[in-house]
């Protein structure tokens, strides 16, 4: 299992856009994709309700975990994306 965590920078957080974003890099990858906040509840990261759930605002931050086939190079795209993104 791998683990990431990123404060997000954005001043609108995860919003509709770039959380349809998320879930669509989430979904490239075979492994399980779980993103919570702040110690909270995790939410599968390939389903947008889910994400968009989870509130987030910039400031806060987020853990990402990856546990399955590809969960390296996951975790490497999944940082990418939100260095990139959020």
């Amino acid at each position: 299992m791998k683990e990431i965590k990123y404060t997000i920078t954005d001043p609108l957080g995860i919003h509709a856009r770039p959380a349809g974003l998320l879930v669509k890099e989430a979904a490239k990858f075979p492994c399980a994709v779980n993103i919570s906040v702040g110690g909270g509840n995790a939410v599968d990261a390939k389903r947008i309700m889910g994400v968009m759930r989870l509130a987030v605002k910039q400031g806060m931050e987020i853990s990402m975990t990856f546990d399955g086939a590809e969960e390296d190079a996951a975790a490497q795209a999944m940082e990418a994306f939100l260095k990139a993104n959020l």
